[in-house]
């Protein structure tokens, strides 16, 4: 409170004297405050899950792949030199038939064939190759869940190393 000498009339200086109790009370600082809890709250949920989020790789070993690289792009040239393997899915049989190339014929073939899901590892599936005297082999897809697969084809001919892939679309 300010105290004034002389005339005692609060108006003649232009002052215009109010007490604490007549002060309105402005809701915005505490507006702002919360606003501003409220967003850093809401990030941090958001931190919270993206830390607790599944991530898988492509693959668990990945890195050693990726090191064997040369090796992979060998077994791919290999394989395309002798003639390309047939993958081919059959949506009303729910098959998918695997075909090898005549230049395989009488060559004692090993190896897998796996059923990639890239979206969730879980669903991949590893059959071995069986061929049949016509150098093929007939894989039941009716137990697939519909989407994206890869079909990855892992063969060999005594020493020497061979692969295909495939993408295919289960409906």
């Amino acid at each position: 409170m300010v105290k004034l000498i002389g005339n005692n009339n609060k108006q003649s200086f232009g002052i215009n004297m109010t007490t604490d109790k007549n002060k309105k009370f402005t809701l915005w600082p505490y507006a702002v405050v919360a606003g501003l809890v409220l967003f850093m709250g809401y990030i941090l949920f958001f931190v919270f899950q993206a830390m607790n989020q599944d991530v898988d790789l492509i693959s668990k070993d990945y890195y050693e792949q990726e090191i064997a690289y040369q090796e992979q792009i060998d077994k791919v040239a290999r394989t395309q030199a002798l003639g390309d393997v047939m993958l081919d899915y059959n949506a009303e049989a729910k098959t998918i038939l695997l075909q090898m190339p005549a230049t395989y014929k009488g060559k004692s073939l090993s190896g897998t064939i796996t059923l990639f899901r890239p979206s969730d590892d879980k669903l991949d599936k590893q059959i071995p190759l069986q061929l049949g005297r016509d150098q093929s082999q007939l894989i039941e897809a009716e137990a697939l869940e519909t989407g994206i697969w890869k079909v990855r084809v892992h063969f060999s001919a005594g020493e020497e190393a061979y692969y295909t892939e495939k993408i295919i679309q289960i409906r």
